[in-house]
């Protein structure tokens, strides 16, 4: 695999679905990956990275900005509430919004910088109560609070349960999205970005296939 096979592929199933080209990103999940293999991925051209660790994220990618142009870095995963502050400075998106206490607490960070990155409501479609995430019926409520506070959401984001089909979840995802006027789906991952795309996905998280097999034990930061 690597990005030029994950790209070709992407691409197809956005032709596929009739999508306009151009109208998914793909996210390249750098977390816990050597240094020496973002850099290939950097220097192939792409431009689009995801973390799942502040401070990891903290320890590579201001560098990175220096060396490489217009780099796009999203968190994708649990963000605690007191490492907030830090995130919003290094993240041009959050894809894991999904509690009251985290929405209040960007909300007073937004509106004392001006400025916010872009927020994705993290939705637990499979009520699994191990995975973060608002619940289905929830989310009305939580959308509403949020948009009360002037946070920017841009969109939905979800983790289908390991051992389900992943479409219900992404045709739920969708259908919630448009329900609440939001435009953006952070769906899809390695084993089922296709199936995504087909149903709307415009962000994809893939990262081993990309980068290769991921090496845990040294991973700097839990949350």
């Amino acid at each position: 695999m690597g990005l030029t096979d994950i790209t070709a592929r992407m691409q197809a199933a956005t032709l596929a679905a009739g999508r306009a080209p151009g109208s998914v990103t793909l996210i390249a999940v750098s977390k816990v990956q050597p240094l020496d293999r973002v850099v290939a991925v950097l220097e192939q051209g792409h431009r689009v990275f995801g973390e799942n660790y502040v401070q990891e994220a903290a320890a590579k990618w201001p560098d990175l900005r220096a060396r490489f142009d217009a780099v796009s870095v999203h968190m994708i995963g649990p963000l605690q509430t007191n490492k907030a502050k830090l995130a919003v400075d290094l993240f041009d998106a959050i894809h894991t919004l999904d509690r009251p206490s985290l929405a209040q607490k960007l909300a007073g960070l937004a509106q004392a910088r001006g400025t916010s990155p872009q927020l994705f409501v993290q939705v637990n479609t499979g009520a699994e109560p191990q995975k973060a995430g608002v619940l289905p019926a929830d989310l009305s409520a939580f959308v509403t609070d949020c948009r009360a506070m002037d946070l920017p959401l841009h969109g939905l984001m979800c983790i289908p349960p390991e051992a389900e089909d992943s479409t219900p979840h992404f045709a739920l995802l969708a259908q919630m999205a448009a329900d609440h006027g939001l435009s953006g789906l952070s769906m899809g991952m390695s084993s089922d970005f296709e199936a995504a795309i087909a149903h709307g996905a415009t962000h994809i998280r893939v990262g081993s296939a990309i980068f290769g097999a991921r090496d845990y034990g040294t991973n700097p930061d839990k949350g």
